[in-house]
Order: structure tokens, then C-alpha cells, then sequence
């Protein structure tokens, strides 16, 4: 479900009613934590965390016109989920984050290659997905991009 927001508020203000709390609570952790010089944005129709061209002028190598993206986050049809492009590309972040979320969650892990989905809202463990964001900055992810994608 890709919005056609233009901003990050307008994108918040469409979504259901029973999606807003829990949307604002998770963007809050996100803005709370993002380390400096990531900038949210809307994202492929989504919230985006993203490295600004005035911080990598290449851009993403898929389209050089978009800033490179981090993270999204998204209210989907069956769920919310955060794409966090750190844990697809670092094995040590995903094995940190793994083992982290066994230790404070009480429902089993839903997770593709960067997608982690929240079928339940009153089961998002917060305060992992805070420390989750603080474990890359953009100069790491720069790196970590790089290293992927140029190599």
C-alpha cells in the first residue's frame, strides 16, 4: 500500500484510525534515535529515513535522483512494517538484532531480508526498534552501501 503523501504529516493524517497511536508512537522512536544526518522524507510512498544528496551527491545507484534510503516505515494492508536496509547488508547488526529481539519479545519473529512486519501494534517492542535505530549512522551505512553495491 504505497500512499501518495507528499510529506511525512500528510502521510500520518491518512492513515486508519486504529493505525494513528501506534504510527506516531513508532515514528516518534524513529526520530528519537535516527542519528544526525539521516532526514525523513516520504520514501516510496512510505515514511523514509534517508541520507541526503547534500550528504552523498551519487544518490541511490537505482535512480541518482532519490537520496540513498535507510529505513521506511509503513502501514501495510496486514500489518506495520520497518525496512531496515542495515540488518539485509550487516550480518553482525541482523545477528545482534535477532538475539536482542528473542530476549524481549513475546511473539515470534516476523522478518523477510530488511522487512520487519508487527502484525499485532501492542506487541512492537519499542524500545528495541529505538537501539535498533542508533546501531548505524550515515557514514557507516555510506560505507556498508558501498561496499555492497560498488564492489
Amino acid at each position: 500500500m504505497q500512499s501518495k503523501a507528499a510529506t511525512p504529516d500528510e502521510y500520518m493524517a491518512e492513515l486508519p484510525e486504529d493505525r494513528k497511536e501506534v504510527m506516531k508512537k513508532f515514528r516518534k522512536t524513529i526520530l528519537d534515535n535516527l542519528p544526525k544526518g539521516f532526514e525523513e522524507r516520504m520514501n516510496y510512498g512510505m515514511l523514509g529515513y534517508v541520507v541526503p544528496h547534500s550528504k552523498y551527491p551519487d544518490g541511490y545507484h537505482c535512480d541518482p535522483e532519490l537520496p540513498l534510503p535507510f529505513m521506511n516505515l509503513a502501514s501495510q494492508k496486514n500489518h506495520i512494517a520497518l525496512y531496515h536496509a542495515g540488518i539485509y547488508s550487516n550480518p553482525k547488526l541482523l545477528k545482534w538484532f535477532t538475539s536482542e529481539y528473542e530476549k524481549c519479545a513475546d511473539s515470534r519473529l516476523d522478518m523477510g531480508k530488511s522487512c520487519i512486519r508487527f502484525k499485532n501494534p501492542k506487541k512492537i517492542p519499542f524500545e528495541l526498534m529505538g537501539e535498533l535505530v542508533t546501531k548505524m549512522n550515515p557514514d557507516e551505512w555510506i560505507a556498508q552501501y558501498e561496499a555492497k553495491v560498488k564492489s
